[in-house]
């Protein structure tokens, strides 16, 4: 339902086209393998490294979308002082 109205208010956020990300991640992985191996020809290894700049391209777009939709529920809370800041991996 909250997936709904944040969708129907932000529609600079757009619903999922292709496939998940998880898929799209699979996929990729995949073809990193392929392509680690050595063992495909030239127009083979091409192919799929065209497949795989397409396939990271969409786990990037994922990606943004999940960021934009934290982001807005974030900014949405009157409840509690929720305060968004940049994500920051941790080192090590």
């Amino acid at each position: 339902m909250l997936d709904k109205i944040i969708m129907a208010n932000h529609p600079e956020i757009s619903s999922e086209k292709g496939p998940a990300f998880e898929e799209a991640l699979e996929k990729l992985q995949l073809i990193v393998k392929k392509l680690e191996s050595g063992e495909l020809s030239l127009e083979d290894a091409l192919k799929s490294f065209e497949d795989g700049v397409r396939l990271t391209r969409v786990c990037q777009e994922h990606l943004s979308t999940a960021e934009k939709r934290i982001e807005i529920l974030s900014q949405g809370s009157t409840e509690g002082s929720i305060e968004l800041r940049p994500f920051s991996p941790p080192s090590g």
